[in-house]
């Protein structure tokens, strides 16, 4: 998937394991809410890329930052319902130069765009633990709507996980993805690179 400032590819450990742990480094608070704990070293990043990248369902991506040329996050489509028409975006984990930045919310729109245009799905999930406040933010910003909380959803590093649930579904998409556009375009943006207009305010343009 191609986007002016990010392209996303599907993970593999032999192109993007030994740009990820650099990225990753001295990092460790993104793993807080995440199912792995943090690589102690190279090779165990290496060996769970290989292992999450050899699956089909959660389907990995590694976001490749144009700006620099090398790979500063992931990001994995999930719980993939092909009968209701169902997806979610999940196991997100920005490299801290890649967060809040153009290449970072071009990734979550290039993931939307294939879901609704190309597979054409009616809806497109996003859950966290209920504690992310971070994950709760950025899933208002990018257009997806709260839903409710599932009281003690899981059981993960020894504590229970109440999960927030959002979604988008398709009839709000195309408000959305011209909202995405137009916040992406150059012409959003000052030479210092700072926003004309926030994301927020054009995906409530038309609401």
């Amino acid at each position: 998937m191609e986007g002016l400032y990010c392209r996303l590819e599907p993970l593999a450990a032999e192109r993007h394991a030994e740009a990820l742990y650099t990225a990753f480094a001295g990092a460790a608070e993104n793993w807080t809410y995440l199912p792995q704990d943090p690589p102690a070293d190279f090779s165990t990043c290496r060996a769970w890329i290989e292992t999450v990248a050899s699956g089909s369902d959660p389907l990995f991506h590694a976001l490749i930052d144009k700006h620099v040329g090398r790979p500063a996050g992931v990001a994995a489509l999930m719980r993939i319902d092909t009968a209701n028409g169902v997806i979610e975006v999940g196991n997100i984990n920005y490299a801290p130069a890649l967060k809040r930045s153009r290449a970072a919310t071009e990734a979550i729109f290039l993931l939307a765009r294939r879901v609704f245009d190309e597979l054409g799905y009616r809806r497109f999930e996003w859950k966290c633990d209920s504690l992310n406040a971070a994950s709760r933010r950025a899933a208002l910003r990018y257009g997806f709507t709260f839903e409710g909380i599932f009281r003690q959803a899981l059981v993960y590093k020894g504590r229970n996980r109440d999960t927030a649930w959002f979604s988008i579904i398709d009839r709000e998409w195309t408000r959305l993805r011209e909202g995405y556009a137009r916040w992406l375009a150059p012409e959003n943006f000052d030479a210092e690179g700072r926003q004309l207009q926030s994301l927020g305010a054009l995906l409530d343009a038309d609401a």
